[in-house]
């Protein structure tokens, strides 16, 4: 999710945990703790281009990285001055819960984490919100705020806070069951249109869990259409070839690390020297279309063959 939701869900945390005992300021450690897995953008420039694309989210989003450093925060926090006075168990406690909920948020969303390193690098991703949705966020600040403005108010604080934690984890959870309601209904729509498929990817578009794309790969193809749950209009699939003969030019470890980053749900194009990758697992923006490409979206990894047998990739977008 977006740092503003982090360090909303974050604070929340700090001044349910912490607020009797240090106030308001546990609601600032919390915003700041939540923030500490996402630091992992500044290792990016250490890293080659094909390393680069598994950091984010990497290491700092796991459950051992929620472990190791809940023990060094909560330490860290038993020698400063705010906190010195609250137990080190209700520290470890704190510092572990902010950790792990900001990795379980970032796993709601198409992006997705690799919680499981380093035993296992798969990308864990639910699919069914946004990484900005108001709908999460603003109960989340509206308690959050509520809970300053009682803070000589006792219970009433308290309940605010909860408040907010309460519905914007029920809207989390109410994301998981509309993104099988429109699973159903994308299966029933491709068995209609008779195409076959083995995958099938849901994503939700804009705020709200309302709007929808699907991709359903088949052998060789991808099927894509836009579905909104409140307008009963024809679903109609654009298909697009994978062409996964055009990596066959790249290096193995490269090819990989795109599809793994993919999770399969990919098409492949050549332009000049360029090789455009397709993402539909991270980017899903609409289909483009002019006089000489027809891309599925409008984001692609842009693979450059430069001396010696290396490449350079970077992000590009195609411009309407």
């Amino acid at each position: 999710m977006d740092s503003i939701t982090q360090a909303a869900l974050g604070g929340a945390i700090g001044q349910a945990v912490l607020g009797k005992q240090i106030g308001n300021k546990g609601a600032i450690l919390g915003a700041i703790v939540a923030t500490i897995p996402d630091l992992d953008i500044v290792l990016l420039s250490f890293y080659d281009s094909v390393e680069r694309i598994s950091i984010h989210r990497g290491y700092s989003h796991s459950i051992l990285f929620s472990v190791l450093g809940a023990f060094l925060i909560s330490f860290l926090l038993s020698k400063i001055k705010w906190t010195r006075q609250v137990s080190i168990w209700r520290l470890l406690i704190f510092s572990w819960i902010t950790l792990i909920t900001h990795m379980l948020l970032d796993a709601f969303t198409t992006y997705g984490t690799q919680l499981f390193l380093p035993f296992s690098d798969i990308r864990l991703g639910f699919d069914s919100i946004n990484i900005v949705d108001p709908f999460y966020t603003i109960p989340l600040l509206l308690g959050l705020i509520l809970s300053f403005s009682n803070y000589n108010k006792g219970r009433l604080k308290t309940i605010f806070n909860k408040a907010g934690i309460i519905l914007s984890t029920l809207y989390l959870l109410s994301t998981l069951c509309v993104k099988e309601y429109v699973k159903k209904n994308y299966d029933r729509k491709l068995k209609a249109s008779k195409i076959d498929y083995n995958a099938l990817l849901t994503v939700p578009v804009g705020i709200g869990s309302i709007n929808w794309y699907g991709v359903a790969k088949s052998k060789d193809s991808l099927f894509i259409a836009k579905y909104s749950i409140f307008k009963n209009t024809s679903v109609h699939f654009e298909g697009y070839p994978v062409n996964d003969t055009l990596l066959q030019t790249l290096k193995p470890n490269l090819v990989e690390k795109m599809k793994w980053f993919a999770k399969g749900f990919y098409t492949v194009s050549k332009h000049h020297e360029k090789i455009h990758f397709y993402n539909l697992q991270v980017d899903m923006r609409g289909a483009f279309k002019n006089d000489t490409i027809s891309a599925p979206t409008l984001g692609y990894f842009a693979i450059t063959p430069i001396s010696n047998g290396d490449f350079t990739i970077t992000y590009e977008t195609h411009k309407k």
